[in-house]
């Protein structure tokens, strides 16, 4: 089951098209990651399940009801947390609090007062007063305690220094439960422990949604010595990315690495050679490779 899908989306500004033809589907239970560049079309698609803006065509929908009409009862089951998210200054941190309990149904006092702990909020402090850190964990705070089925967090890290960081994040880990978390963010280190699912998005555009886990599979770098000094041939496959060299060693980024074919390919590509070494990437030079790749094929 989905909790997310879109299908044929598009979201048009004029001329500017910030999302193109986006069909992406968010499993249930999930940690799904939106990876890509500034302006990639992230903070857009989410804008577009949140029903904050309106798709210009295709369809979104949240828990199989269409983004454009889910209930109010529909939305106590989402948290939501943006960068930029604005909240009443001049409310207190728990008169705030104490504000959105009503909405919430489900809302737990208990899980209320250790996430409030937890996360250091000073409650008689003045919204307005919160530093940006502050603040962010405060979104957390209100999104937390009503246990939703999906966490949206758009950028939630933007700004905030490694300790504040680090409270955000072991805050969500502790509370994460079994929900359905969709995350935007650069700090591609921080998420990639718990993210499951990743889709890259270039220019409104997707390029690849796949398990985390068949991803970091397929993706190796790749080193191979050979006898002499190493050159890169002329005809290289399509599929091999970042290639360079030093001294006797070639380096690339294979796109669908299997160790029952890596010698046959490199032998095919670069004839005989004396070892080959293969490395699993981190999810942040994953990122950058592909990026890296889809500029230089714009010629940017």
């Amino acid at each position: 089951m989905n909790d997310i899908q879109t299908t044929g989306v598009w979201k048009s500004f004029g001329r500017f098209d910030a999302v193109r033809d986006l069909t992406l589907t968010v499993p249930e239970g999930s940690t799904f990651a939106l990876i890509g560049a500034n302006g990639a079309g992230k903070t857009t698609t989410i804008k577009l399940l949140m029903n904050i803006i309106q798709p210009t065509l295709g369809t979104a929908t949240v828990f199989g009801t269409d983004s454009r009409r889910m209930s109010p009862n529909q939305f106590t089951r989402i948290g939501y947390v943006s960068e930029g998210q604005e909240m009443p200054g001049r409310m207190s941190v728990m008169k705030y609090i104490s504000y959105l309990r009503p909405f919430y149904p489900g809302w737990d006092r208990a899980l209320e007062t250790d996430i409030l702990a937890q996360l250091r909020l000073p409650a008689e402090r003045t919204i307005k007063d919160l530093s940006h850190g502050m603040r962010l964990k405060m979104a957390l705070a209100c999104a937390l305690p009503f246990r939703p089925k999906l966490l949206v967090l758009d950028e939630p890290f933007s700004g905030l220094d490694p300790l504040v960081r680090d409270e955000f994040m072991n805050g969500m880990l502790r509370h994460r439960g079994e929900k359905t978390v969709l995350i935007s963010s650069h700090e591609l280190a921080e998420i990639e422990e718990l993210t499951t699912h990743v889709a890259f998005l270039d220019t409104g555009a997707l390029l690849f949604q796949e398990a985390l886990s068949d991803l970091k599979a397929r993706l190796r770098r790749v080193r191979v010595t050979m006898d002499t000094e190493a050159r890169v041939p002329p005809t290289i496959p399509t599929d091999w990315l970042d290639v360079h060299t030093e001294g006797s060693t070639l380096t690339f980024v294979d796109t669908r690495f299997s160790s029952d074919q890596i010698a046959a390919r490199v032998a095919a590509a670069l004839g005989p050679v004396r070892k080959i070494d293969a490395e699993p990437i981190a999810l942040r030079s994953i990122v950058t490779t592909l990026a890296r790749a889809v500029r230089d094929r714009r010629g940017g």
